[in-house]
């Protein structure tokens, strides 16, 4: 007896009439509804099968559903939406200034990363791809877009930038992506997104990706979606909650030497901090004693942050000091832990700087350096962000913090 699904219920129900055949469980790109060409990219590629939320979601993007996804980085929502997106658009060449689809992301390295992952598949159909954003040639991005671009990864200042001076048109746009909606957002970027929104037609299908649904975002899906497919793509096991969290109390004269120390540990390690300066200082502070380390931030130029990014993801460089601003977008896998220099200020930019900027594994830990009369304040951060955290007393030197962090102590340090 055949099993068929109700598409109105998604009830599973029986077919008496039609003969028993063998049903493979497990959904393959090729049975989503991809075609051959992509298919075959992305086993050249090495993926051989979906995620959970690709195999949710490719089915009603192909379909041209407006579709409305709250996911984690890591969670495989690049290609939930890349992938159909690729497939809609082939076949028909953009005309000059007119692209056939945008993918709007928060941050300049989010849209690099966006258009390396979804570019070499983009090409088996014969799909060009441009990056637009600040910090890089304006004039290499018109010369792109008066040729022909069928896909543009932006962020919405320089997209916007580029209509102003009527470069860009996006009346011919059949698909726009939201990526990271809710840091777009945060980042002030509402009026530009929906400026965006109302410049490109009301057929055009829209894909928005965020982590949370509520506030700014709301006012996106109400104003600009219609009746979108909601899917939650969280992985099964987030990031935050696969790491050990603790509290590393310090005094105020040890503070930099205890990050100093906590650098010289195996591993990578990326470590936050509030401020441009402060990133360069305690950067500066760390390879003064000989360990690799780099700032990464928003005032760097985007040829400097994209070669900072490249060597750390390459292992050239063990220590990561970055801005929350910057941060954003980075997906590393490997870094076995995170430090907060400086502690943040909500735990949403906790849990940002925890789990969706730095994909670690089951056994990365998050400490977080604070002064005895911050304590109390981390105490409520962690309870407001749903985390359980361990306190810690510790000094320069001691096997307290060698065990926590994998640092050396100071013998350890003079003997090495």
């Amino acid at each position: 007896m055949t099993t068929l699904l109700d598409r109105t219920t998604h009830a599973v129900v029986s077919d008496p009439s039609a003969p028993a055949v063998e049903v493979d469980s497990a959904p393959t790109f090729a049975s989503l509804g991809l075609p051959a060409p992509l298919v075959a990219a992305l086993l050249k590629a090495g993926i051989a099968s979906p995620f959970p939320i690709q195999a949710e979601t490719i089915p009603d993007a192909l379909a041209g559903n407006d579709l409305l996804g709250r996911g984690s980085t890591g969670s495989g929502k690049t290609l939930a939406f890349g992938l159909p997106l690729i497939a809609r658009i082939a076949g028909m060449p953009a005309q000059p200034k007119h692209p056939r689809a945008v993918i709007l992301v928060p941050t300049r390295e989010l849209a690099m990363q966006v258009n390396d992952a979804l570019e070499p598949l983009g090409r088996s159909l014969g799909l060009h791809f441009k990056t637009v954003v600040g910090g890089t040639s304006m004039e290499k991005q018109v010369y792109a877009l008066r040729r022909g671009v069928d896909v543009l990864v932006a962020t919405p200042g320089r997209i916007a930038d580029l209509i102003r001076q009527g470069e860009c048109l996006l009346d011919d746009v059949e698909m726009v992506v939201l990526d990271e909606a809710d840091q777009m957002c945060d980042m002030g970027f509402l009026p530009e997104v929906t400026a965006l929104l109302e410049l490109c037609s009301p057929a055009a299908q829209t894909l928005l990706f965020s982590a949370t649904l509520d506030g700014d975002v709301d006012t996106i899906v109400r104003e600009h979606m219609h009746e979108p497919v909601r899917h939650e793509l969280d992985a099964e096991t987030s990031p935050v909650d696969t790491m050990e969290h603790h509290v590393l109390v310090v005094n105020r004269e040890d503070k930099a030497v205890v990050a100093t120390e906590i650098a010289r540990r195996d591993g990578r390690t990326i470590m936050f901090v509030r401020s441009q300066l402060g990133a360069e200082r305690v950067a500066g502070n760390i390879a003064d004693r000989g360990v690799n380390a780099r700032a990464l931030h928003g005032g760097m130029s985007q040829n400097a942050r994209t070669r900072t990014m490249a060597e750390f993801k390459e292992g050239r460089i063990d220590v990561l000091v970055a801005t929350d601003v910057a941060a954003r977008g980075i997906h590393v896998d490997d870094i076995s832990l995170v430090v907060h220099v400086d502690p943040p200020e909500d735990p949403k930019a906790y849990l940002h700087r925890a789990g969706r900027t730095a994909r670690a594994g089951a056994e990365g830990r998050v400490v977080t350096l604070v002064l005895r009369n911050q304590r109390k304040g981390m105490q409520r951060l962690h309870e407001k962000a749903g985390v359980s955290a361990e306190e810690h007393e510790v000094e320069p030197g001691s096997v307290k913090l060698a065990e926590l962090t994998g640092s050396r102590t100071a013998r350890e340090s003079r003997q090495a």
